[in-house]
């Protein structure tokens, strides 16, 4: 039985670090099952076991092997929605303490980056920029509301003459700079979280899908193709790749596929005279594209999605089409990879934290936001195990509604909305 690989991707195919992990055979008790190896899941298994709890960790296939491992590396600041609308959605109180754990959480992956030496790219600098005129003064209103409302100073408008100079596409109007966000590599930033883990006691099983999860008074039950896993609590990591393992959170989300390319090198010059600062775009387009250049001076383009349970045949060609409306003086490079990951969005683009009967945490539904929250739910899923569930509660506290149609229904209604705002994209300004 051969082990499973990672996807062909840019970042599987610089993976440092990478080794297999043994397939689960036998019984295990342990205090806690983390189920899922993507970075919320391994997150999870290392601030657990550094809490002293005995912990396993199953994967279905590889560390990283989902999202975590195939995303645009983004490590955007804040929440999904902005602090205006988080206000308004869950209070000012609410809203400040999110913001709080948001910035936390770029301190607690950046130490685990420094602490753990983990070789992931780490770059400072988002720009994000506006696909319209009419998004120009929404995003100095953002800048303006995070400099006076909370004190953040990393962030400023970008005027459309700046834009130009930074980077080399006609097709923006403008925007707003972050040199508190940044970058990295993320199959690499998985793998190092999986090696820490590991050091501080965890055990970690790949090509182990949970095909069963019985929850009981009596203890939790996982059961994979060769083995079982006994313990008192259970996380729950799977994300886009939940499936039917826990019916009653796959509601609340809805897997959706994204997809990338990498470029051939294109040398530092050239990779300079796309993107001047080395930093990662994302722009305001409803379906968003975000790139970035990679320490090998590749551009590393995301663009388009889809809502099915397929892949394009050609993602290349898919995704070359939105590399070339921001950079057509491209048509000749040459594109040497390309691969699709499954993501999950919530209704309200806010994570969906919570725990059900039985010791079960879960926290899911990060809807692209996930490079940099994922590390900090790991920590306060953490805490509420060990008792403190103080801020874990303040995540679940946001309103999480279930997606019309449930999980049998809901991608109709999905399509329909996405292909409405793809339209609205396309009627300009």
């Amino acid at each position: 039985m051969t082990h499973p690989q990672h996807t062909g991707s840019y970042y599987a195919a610089t993976a440092i670090g990478d080794h297999e992990r043994p397939r689960l055979k036998g019984e295990k008790n342990v205090d806690i099952c983390v189920i899922g190896g993507g970075f919320t899941g391994l997150s999870s298994a290392l601030h657990l076991a550094e809490k002293g709890y005995s912990v396993v960790l199953l994967e279905g296939q590889r560390l990283g092997w989902g999202a975590s491992g195939r995303n645009g590396g983004l490590v955007c600041t804040g929440q999904r929605k902005d602090q205006a609308e988080l206000e308004e959605l869950v209070g000012m109180e609410d809203a400040r303490l999110l913001w709080d754990y948001s910035e936390e959480a770029k301190r607690v992956q950046k130490a685990l980056i420094d602490k753990y030496q983990i070789p992931c790219d780490y770059k400072p600098g988002i720009l994000t920029c506006a696909y319209k005129k009419s998004h120009v003064p929404e995003l100095a209103e953002h800048a303006e509301h995070l400099n006076k409302h909370y004190g953040y100073d990393q962030i400023r408008a970008v005027d459309d003459a700046e834009m130009h100079e930074m980077l080399a596409t006609p097709l923006y109007y403008g925007g707003c700079i972050d040199m508190g966000a940044a970058h990295l590599h993320p199959l690499n930033y998985a793998l190092g979280l999986a090696g820490a883990a590991e050091q501080a006691g965890a055990e970690l099983f790949e090509d182990s899908q949970v095909l069963s999860l019985d929850r009981s008074a009596n203890g939790n039950v996982a059961k994979t193709a060769e083995g079982v896993v006994k313990s008192k609590y259970v996380v729950v990591a799977c994300n886009g790749y939940l499936g039917k393992l826990v019916p009653e959170i796959a509601p609340s989300i809805m897997p959706i596929n994204n997809f990338m390319v990498a470029t051939e090198s294109l040398g530092e010059e050239g990779a300079r005279a796309l993107i001047r600062d080395d930093v990662a775009i994302d722009a305001t387009k409803f379906v968003v594209d975000y790139y970035r250049c990679s320490a090998d001076h590749r551009l590393l383009f995301g663009g388009g999605e889809n809502y099915s349970s397929n892949f394009p045949a050609d993602i290349k060609g898919f995704v070359r089409k939105y590399m070339l409306d921001v950079f057509p003086q491209l048509k000749d490079v040459k594109l040497e990879y390309g691969w699709g990951g499954t993501l999950s969005i919530t209704m309200n683009r806010m994570p969906a934290f919570g725990r059900l009967d039985h010791g079960l945490f879960y926290a899911q539904g990060f809807s692209g936001q996930g490079v940099l929250l994922t590390t900090m739910a790991g920590k306060v899923i953490a805490e509420a195990v060990s008792g403190t569930a103080e801020r874990f509660d303040v995540f679940a506290r946001v309103p999480t509604r279930n997606f019309p149609g449930g999980t049998l229904l809901r991608y109709p209604g999905l399509v329909a909305g996405m292909l409405y705002y793809s339209m609205l994209d396309k009627l300009g300004n």
